[in-house]
Formats: C-alpha cells, sequence, structure tokens
C-alpha cells in the first residue's frame, strides 16, 4: 500500500497523543517506542482546540516539536485532520454547530462527534484546518497517509439538516409527485404539497410515543441515506482540501466493523485505502472477529486495509473491562493480517494521564516501565513483524464464495413495522458466514452491485430489498453455473419500501421457482412487553416449529414462511403446525446453476452441514484444497490463507486455551520460527498460538 513511501513491512505503532505530555515524557517516549517496534505513529487526531485557539489564529508550534521528534526518531506519520472534536469558542460563538438528537434537543459542547455534519460553520472551519495542515506539511516526506476526522457516526435533527434533506431529496426525486409516490404518502394522510412540509423522522415524528419502528419506513429509509451522505460529503470537503495542496495523497479514514449508521460501501469509493478499529471482547466469537476483517477487506475489492487501532490489552467503555491474557493481543493481530491486513496498529501509545480514556490500555502504561507484560508482548510482536519484512505484504484471499452484505437492505428490514423485531439482519449473515469460517473456506463480503461472475456460491441472507437491475445480474449469474442462497423474508419490497406486487417472494420468484404465501412469526425466550394496551406474558418459550433436512430434525427459529413450490424442489419439510410438511428448504435449477430458498433460521449444525453440501455441490474447496466437511463441534484452530502471486500464506491460529495438533498437507516454511514444514508433518500449537506457513507448491 505504501510502496512508494519506503514501507518493505508491516506497518506498526498507532495512536500517539504527545499534546497531553510533557517534554520529557515526549522525549521518553521516543526511545520506548522504537524499542517496542513501534514503526508508525498516527498525530493529531484531537488537537483542534490546540492548532486554532481563535478563529483567525492558527499555531502549529507544538504539533511541529512533536513531528520533529517522531521524525528523528525515524518513525513514519499517520497524519491527522484532528477534526473529530471542534474547539469550545467554536460552539460558542457558531452555535448551528451543534447537534439536535433524536429527540429534538440541541446538545451543548462536550465530548466528541459532535458536529452537525450540515453546520454551514463545520463545512467551512474543517476542510480549511485541513488544507493548512496540508500545506504547512506536504514535504514532510514520512507522512504515509492522511487521517480524515476518527470513527465518523452519529445523526443530527436540527433546522441546518432539515433544510439539506428537502434539497437532498429534491436531487433524487425531482418532484414531490415522485417523492410521494416513492413513500406512499396517501397513508395516514401523509402527502406532502411543498418541500418546505417535509420534516426529519425522529422521535417529535414518525417515531413519537417511543417507537421502535418508523410508521413512514420510506421517510427514514431516506434519511438514513442522506445521513450517512452528509457525513461522507464532511469526509470529502477534507480530502478535496488536502489533495488542493498534495494531489497525490492517500486519504482514509477509521471505520468501526458493521456499522450500521454508514454505508460503507459507498464511502469506501471515496477512501484510498480501507482502515478500521477493532476491539474484540472476552465474550466475543472468533468468527465475529474474522467476518468485520473480511467485511472492510470487501468494500476495496479485496484489497488489503489498514488495522488502525486495537487495544493492546484493556479497553475502558463497557461495564466490565477484561484483560488481553498473555498471547491475545499477538493472535489478535495475526487475524487480522490472516483476513488481509497490511498494518498492525493500536490505540494507543501512551495513557492519558486524565479524563474518559485514562485506563483504556496502551504500550506504555501510567509506569513508563519498558519491563511490564504488555511492554514485552508488544516488543516481541514488533520483532517478528520486522522479521516477517514484506513476505506477506499485499496478499489476497481467494475466494470462491461471497456473501452480500447491504447496508439498504439492513435499514430497510430492521425499521419497518411488521418484520419481528427478531429479525436481525447481521445475525443471518453471520450464521452463514460461521458456517463457512469454521469449514476453513475463504470468503469475500461483497454488495448487491458487485461482480459476481467469480464465484461458484453467492449467499443472500434476508435479502428484504430487491432491485431490479440485481435481480437480472442474479438471473444472469445462475443461468451461467452459479449457485446462489436467499433466505427467509425475501424480495418482498422494491428499492423505496413499495411491497412488490404478485405476492413473495416478488421479482425473485422466477429464480426461487416458488411463492411464499404467509410468513409465521415465533416466540421464543421473548421478554415481557406491552403494545397498544396488550401485555405478552414473561418468558414465553413455545418450541413451534422444526424441519427435517437429510433425515436430521433442527430447530426452526424466528419466522416461518410457509412457501408453495412452483418449479422448485423441496429439501427439507416443517414438522408440525398448520403447515407441516411444506418445504422449509427449496432448490430451483434454472440454466446451470441452482437457486436455494431457507424458510427459516435454525442453529449452528444445521448451517454447517448445510453448507458443507451445497459447497460440495457447486465444487468449492477450503483452504487445503479439500472438500469441505461439516463442522458440527469447531475444534477453535482457524485456517486462512493470503496469495501473494504463486506463493501462499497460510495462518494457522490457535484460539483456545488447549495445545492442538494439526496435519498440514504441504511442504513449506514457517515464517515466524524460520523452520521447514514437511508434507504431512503434523503442527503443534500451544495455546493461542500462531503458525505462519509459506507455501510455493500445493502439488
Amino acid at each position: 500500500m505504501f510502496e512508494e513511501k519506503g514501507v518493505n513491512k508491516i506497518l506498526y505503532g498507532g495512536d500517539y497523543n504527545p499534546e497531553q505530555w510533557d517534554e520529557e515524557t515526549r522525549d521518553e517516549d521516543m526511545v520506548l517506542l522504537p524499542k517496542a517496534g513501534v514503526d508508525i505513529v498516527t498525530l493529531n487526531v484531537f488537537s483542534w482546540a490546540k492548532l486554532q485557539p481563535a478563529e483567525k489564529v492558527y499555531d502549529f508550534s507544538d504539533l511541529d516539536s512533536i513531528v520533529k521528534k517522531v521524525t528523528a526518531a525515524g518513525m513514519k506519520i499517520c497524519m491527522g485532520t484532528a477534526t473529530a472534536a471542534y474547539p469550545a469558542w467554536m460552539a460558542k460563538k457558531y452555535p448551528d454547530i451543534l447537534r439536535v438528537d433524536f429527540e429534538g434537543r440541541k446538545l451543548k459542547f462536550g465530548k466528541r462527534h459532535n458536529a452537525c455534519p450540515n453546520s454551514p460553520t463545520y463545512r467551512k472551519f474543517s476542510p480549511h484546518l485541513a488544507r493548512k495542515l496540508a500545506e504547512h506539511y506536504k514535504n514532510q516526506d514520512n507522512i504515509v497517509i492522511w487521517h480524515i476526522n476518527n470513527e465518523y457516526g452519529g445523526s443530527c435533527y436540527c433546522e441546518n439538516c432539515e433544510k439539506a434533506f428537502r434539497e437532498w431529496l429534491k436531487n433524487k426525486y425531482k418532484t414531490l409527485d415522485a417523492l410521494n409516490d416513492a413513500w406512499n404518502t396517501p397513508f395516514w394522510s401523509h402527502t406532502f404539497y411543498d418541500w418546505d412540509e417535509i420534516v426529519l423522522p425522529n422521535a417529535l415524528t414518525e417515531y413519537q410515543y417511543g417507537s421502535k419502528k418508523s410508521q413512514l419506513p420510506g421517510i427514514s429509509l431516506d434519511y438514513m441515506r442522506f445521513n450517512s451522505d452528509s457525513i461522507l460529503q464532511n469526509y470529502i470537503d477534507e480530502r478535496d482540501a488536502i489533495r488542493s495542496e498534495i494531489p497525490d495523497a492517500l486519504c482514509t479514514t477509521n471505520m468501526m466493523n458493521a456499522f450500521k449508521g454508514l454505508d460503507y460501501r459507498k464511502w469506501a469509493k471515496e477512501i484510498d485505502i480501507a482502515s478500521w478499529d477493532n476491539y474484540p471482547q472476552r465474550f466475543t466469537e472468533p468468527h465475529y472477529d474474522a467476518f468485520a476483517h473480511e467485511l472492510i477487506r470487501g468494500l476495496k475489492g479485496g484489497k488489503p486495509f489498514m488495522l488502525m487501532e486495537q487495544s493492546p490489552s484493556v479497553t475502558n467503555w463497557l461495564p466490565i473491562n477484561s484483560l488481553k491474557r498473555p498471547g491475545e493481543m499477538r493472535r489478535y493481530s495475526y487475524v487480522a493480517a490472516a483476513h488481509g491486513a497490511d498494518t498492525i496498529m493500536f490505540f494507543q501509545m501512551r495513557q492519558a494521564p486524565a479524563s474518559a480514556e485514562m485506563y483504556h490500555g496502551a504500550i506504555i502504561d501510567h509506569s513508563g516501565r519498558d519491563d511490564t507484560r504488555i511492554f514485552k508482548e508488544i516488543s516481541a510482536l514488533g520483532e517478528e513483524l520486522k522479521a516477517l519484512k514484506d513476505n506477506t505484504l499485499g496478499g489476497k484471499a481467494h475466494a470462491e464464495c461471497a456473501i452480500i452484505f447491504d447496508w439498504d437492505n439492513w435499514w430497510a428490514l430492521e425499521d419497518t413495522p411488521g418484520i419481528p423485531d427478531t429479525v436481525k439482519y447481521l445475525d443471518e449473515v453471520l450464521k452463514y458466514y460461521r458456517a463457512l469460517y469454521e469449514s476453513s473456506i475463504s470468503v469475500d463480503i461483497i454488495g448487491s452491485e458487485d461482480d459476481l461472475s467469480k464465484y461458484k456460491l453467492v449467499i443472500a441472507p434476508t435479502y428484504y430489498m430487491v432491485c431490479e437491475n440485481t435481480v437480472k445480474r442474479f438471473e444472469e449469474y445462475v443461468e451461467k453455473g452459479g449457485n446462489l442462497i436467499f433466505t427467509f423474508i425475501s424480495g418482498y419490497v422494491d428499492e423505496n419500501g413499495h411491497i412488490l406486487r404478485g405476492g413473495y417472494p416478488g421479482t425473485l420468484k422466477k429464480l426461487i421457482g416458488a411463492r411464499i404465501e404467509e410468513t409465521d412469526q415465533l416466540y421464543e425466550n421473548m421478554e415481557s412487553f406491552e403494545c397498544e394496551g396488550v401485555r405478552i406474558p414473561e418468558k414465553i418459550v413455545e418450541s413451534h416449529n422444526s424441519f427435517k433436512y437429510k433425515g436430521t430434525e433442527y430447530p426452526a427459529h424466528i419466522v416461518c414462511d410457509i412457501v408453495y413450490p412452483e418449479e422448485a424442489e423441496a429439501l427439507a419439510g416443517f414438522m408440525s403446525d398448520f403447515y407441516k410438511g411444506q418445504p422449509a428448504i427449496t432448490k430451483n435449477c434454472l440454466g446451470k446453476g441452482c437457486t436455494y430458498y431457507v424458510a427459516t433460521s435454525s442453529e449452528a449444525r444445521f448451517y454447517a452441514e448445510f453448507i458443507a453440501d451445497i459447497c460440495d455441490y457447486a465444487g468449492i474447496k477450503d483452504v487445503f484444497d479439500k472438500a469441505p466437511v461439516p463442522v458440527n463441534s469447531w475444534n477453535g484452530i482457524e485456517i486462512a490463507a493470503r496469495d501473494k502471486g504463486d506463493i501462499r500464506i497460510y495462518y494457522i491460529i490457535n484460539h483456545t486455551n488447549e495445545e492442538k495438533e494439526l496435519e498440514f498437507p504441504y511442504e513449506g516454511e514457517e515464517l515466524l520460527s524460520q523452520e521447514k514444514v514437511i508434507k504431512g508433518q503434523k503442527l503443534k500449537l500451544s495455546p493461542v498460538d500462531v503458525k505462519l506457513i509459506k507455501v510455493a507448491s500445493r502439488d
């Protein structure tokens, strides 16, 4: 990613906030950080108040001092623009910068991520600061990338946002007739006759009286799109300001996993290198951590990404913040590398002396010592990454399987009345991803508009919202030999949230070869709640249904679509209720390929069995080039691979606290120990151990 900047290894370092420290401490850091193997620091993330103490005053002298020290210590710089938290004077003088929350309250100065994205003040001062920084540091050769803002997110419901929303709607729909049609405004007398009648959907409007879901889903879906676009424009403003001074500047911003509020796939078109902040906890399952990396990697077509932040030891924002146990920081770091990271970076370099993040973990803790457990672990990993050189840089996963992850679909599905609260889009995606992950099958996480032709299998979980062009692409993909999996509540609405006429699954009917007449929503393990004066009892536990697949009975969870096959054949049937015998899974062949429909949600052992069968049928191999087998009880060993030319690097990761053994099928070299690996050798992995094996031939 940074070859032109002289980078020939995985960059190692992270967030450094020396503006909180005196000169003596900074000088200590310039000794300690290189000693730990740190070769890149992210500077200037939250320094706006120091850089611009008054409206017409800019003072970069302290940052100059820091840049000089970092440069002299031989480290590269990821330069922040400092715009994630504005100065207090700005809020006092220009209150339009203050956000209005979902409940309609005008906020005051405080916290961070606190600027209205459509504030004229913010959109003036933030790119101006970015341009000033770029002008000042355009000849600073060790700046390898510009880090714009920090962890964008949130929403605003102020008058400026309302005006901007109306303009956004005018650009999209052109006429009020088109808008009224898209939102079905005859419902509940919502018809708009003037653009100024449109108000933002919040707790004062479409979510009154504590509604969990919008009473006009069309306006709420468009607000989500608008808010994501508005904040993206803030990024673009700053990026363009930087490039006005440094035309070839690389720019990024740190994303946050599967973050619901922003359509990262749209954002990725404006970002040079995808980057994100990863904070797995002790309760985070390994497949979820891997999925998050795959999601970020997929935003840029499988190109390597930056791991911008992780904690060396502990976080600070949970009710209980557990330490990373010995070896876990190293393991998490290599998991990131296994799935596409070409940087390993942390928050933070030194613990803050006070305030909200003073107990968040750091390479250098409050003692300032270099013999702490964390410092020694960081230093050891730094030595390993130095020894790896460029062996892994630029490597890409070779995937024959893809899962579609779509933000519009996510927003529409979970904000529409009538869809049960228990339907969680991300959860359904993860169920399929987990089955592939635990079978060591490489997966790409793609968007609805991405190229499907290179995949033997594409999975579109809970694909509620369907665009006409996408359906045509799906049909072409299957007709040419692709295999496609849809799941329950798919094909219900178009891109405006309108029901697709002709019955479910709408325009997917040709592909699925069946019609869905009704959907039964299941009460399972629900807490008591009250709706329209009706109290649902506490802890309803009903075993509503199950289905039988290949002679094994599996539970049916959340919903059961009642499916009537037309061209499709049934592969499994429900076991009880009035729809006993109706298909729970169907298969429909079209041209050279097949489409599967799974009419319910189930448990891990079902997905393991089902995915193994489909992959076997599609000719999909695991990373060891073997046909996958059902993994009903995962052994805790993750196996992933990245290809670099004719070379493949295997990442073998033990996620357990037990010793494990794995037979390796190829001849190669273990890069961390530099030991030769014999074909068929039984690799011994100690608890939370990692091995990287370089293989030149898999014959």
